[in-house]
């Protein structure tokens, strides 16, 4: 069965850097596209940012210019490097992954998330 795990989340102050990992497993031969989404207190989730099997990334707006999507040192890890952290960054992070490829490949995983905390 397909299995994600975070890792990575703290408590930093502002400006401070994180990385959170996502690293799947289980899911066969199927390829995957990854999405990091978040959800702060009061807040709706929100998507933040992705990275395709082929590579191509994406990110939202509010976190374009400091936070980078990348392929870990093996395939089934993606790490977000998140940079000058702000105080409005602070939720619960998520890793989903979008499962592709052959016939039978067809599904949607979310993690169990990732807590950042970031203080002014």
């Amino acid at each position: 069965q397909v299995r994600l795990e975070e890792s990575g989340g703290g408590s930093v102050q502002a400006g401070g850097s994180l990385r959170l990992s996502c690293t799947a497993s289980g899911y066969g031969t199927c390829s995957y596209d990854t999405k990091w989404y978040r959800q702060g207190p009061g807040k709706e989730r929100e998507f933040v940012s992705a990275i395709r099997s082929d590579d191509l990334t994406s990110y939202a707006d509010s976190v374009k210019g400091r936070f980078t999507i990348s392929r870990g040192s093996t395939k089934n890890t993606i790490n977000l490097q998140m940079n000058s952290l702000k105080p409005e960054d602070s939720a619960m992070y998520y890793c989903k992954i979008d499962t592709k490829g052959y016939y039978y490949c067809s599904g949607s995983f979310w993690g169990q998330g990732t807590q950042v905390t970031v203080s002014s």
